[in-house]
């Protein structure tokens, strides 16, 4: 058998330099080479904060160290994934000398260390001290390329790759910054249209909206929560086939003429009736499915509709799932003429728990929904205990899209 590793002397002997951050950004460990890199011993630097130990040169005006490297840790913090910067100027305090820096250039690469839970745990921060092949490697003013030999022109040009790399770095800081106000207005506007003045009444109700992974966070798929008279509210679900504003904005549309065929008409089956001819007139929703459910909570009755979603899951306070697979019908526009659509009841006992869904939340790529229906069962059947917004992440999260998937998903929750 071979000697179990040892892992610290293994760190401690890696030639390039590394640091390792709390996600708070306090040094946790260093190795040999970071020490050697920056005249610092680790006692000196485990337990500081990372730009406490190494602030910005004061005398530089135009130093960007600090800002730059916060911003490559934060992004690997909110995304999960490396980030390499680009060459970057970051003089560090000379500790003969206080209050004097020298100054350095270093490549850097910010890596994450996922906890057991799938979060980011640690931070790893490599970097390269590229200093003397900066200073050894002039760049030539424009002209001054004739008569340079070979291997001085060689040299010229990998100094100009590294100074073309901090451009490069540059611009993608641009783009950041353009994608992240882009992003802020599509989660203003995915905000508005699921916005539900209904929602805020109902303290036992739990929804939750994932945008597909790679969106701008609009997408098709929505939620609803309606009062009615009596004692009695309706909660949906709905997915608009496709991604982006598009369709988004059919989704607003066809959930706005839910919401009010909700509050018009007897049932359900009736509403999604009325929901079926609207998006005959609408380009693009043709094909959405969508579930609604009743609820009297007098009568502790559930009275559903489905146009081709995926079955509501009713959790009982025992934890047994019942599927409600009793009134499903073909999506919207399915059908070339108008045909009235099923409806079906079913009882419910004090803290059941019903669950809507889109099928972003059970659909895998190679695999039939039976097998996303069992897998969301069988995790419903431990959760009954939890409360409707413990529930909603937990179920995320043991489903693997808490932090997104390949399609929308939105999640109701409804404690009884």
């Amino acid at each position: 058998m071979r000697p179990e590793l040892d892992y610290r002397a293994l760190f401690a002997a890696t030639p390039s330099p590394y640091l390792v951050l709390g996600t708070d950004l306090v040094v946790v460990d260093v190795n040999d080479a970071y020490c050697r890199a920056t005249g610092r011993c680790r006692e000196e630097l485990v337990g500081q904060h990372l730009f406490v130990a190494f602030p910005d040169n004061p005398m530089d005006r135009m130093a960007d160290g600090v800002r730059n490297l916060r911003a490559s840790l934060e992004r690997v913090l909110e995304t999960g994934k490396p980030d390499t910067m680009g060459v970057q100027r970051y003089d560090i305090p000379v500790t003969a000398r206080p209050g004097t820096f020298e100054e350095r250039w270093w490549s850097p690469v910010n890596t994450p260390v996922h906890g057991p839970d799938g979060q980011v745990a640690y931070l790893i921060h490599r970097v390269e001290d590229v200093t003397d092949f900066l200073r050894t490697r002039g760049i030539p003013s424009s002209g001054r390329w004739a008569g340079r030999s070979h291997s001085e022109r060689a040299q010229s040009m990998e100094a100009e790759l590294y100074v073309r790399a901090r451009e490069l770095q540059r611009l993608n800081d641009e783009l950041r910054a353009a994608h992240a106000r882009e992003r802020q207005v599509a989660v203003t506007l995915q905000e508005a249209m699921l916005h539900s003045p209904d929602l805020a009444r109902h303290e036992d109700v739990a929804v939750r909206y994932l945008p597909a992974v790679g969106s701008l966070n609009v997408c098709g798929d929505w939620y609803d929560t309606v009062d009615l008279a009596d004692g009695r509210f309706s909660v949906a679900v709905g997915d608009v086939v496709g991604h982006g504003l598009e369709a988004a904005t059919v989704m607003g549309m066809l959930r706005s003429a839910l919401s009010a065929a909700s509050r018009a008409v007897s049932g359900p089956a009736q509403a999604l009736e009325v929901l079926g001819l609207y998006a005959r007139s609408v380009e693009g929703a043709l094909a959405t499915t969508a579930v609604t459910a009743l609820i009297d909570t007098r009568g502790k009755l559930i009275v559903y509709s489905s146009a081709g979603h995926p079955p509501p899951v009713l959790l009982s306070a025992q934890g047994s799932c019942r599927l409600l697979d009793q009134a499903t019908d073909p999506p919207l526009g399915a059908r070339p003429e108008h045909v009235p659509r099923p409806q079906a009841g079913t009882a419910y006992g004090t803290g059941d728990t019903l669950v809507l869904y889109t099928d972003g939340l059970i659909e895998r790529r190679d695999e039939d929904i039976d097998s996303g229906l069992d897998r969301l069962t069988e995790a419903l059947t431990t959760m009954g205990h939890l409360s409707p917004q413990r529930l909603a992440d937990a179920l995320l999260a043991r489903l693997g899209v808490a932090g997104g998937a390949r399609d929308d998903v939105a999640l109701v929750v409804v404690r009884l």
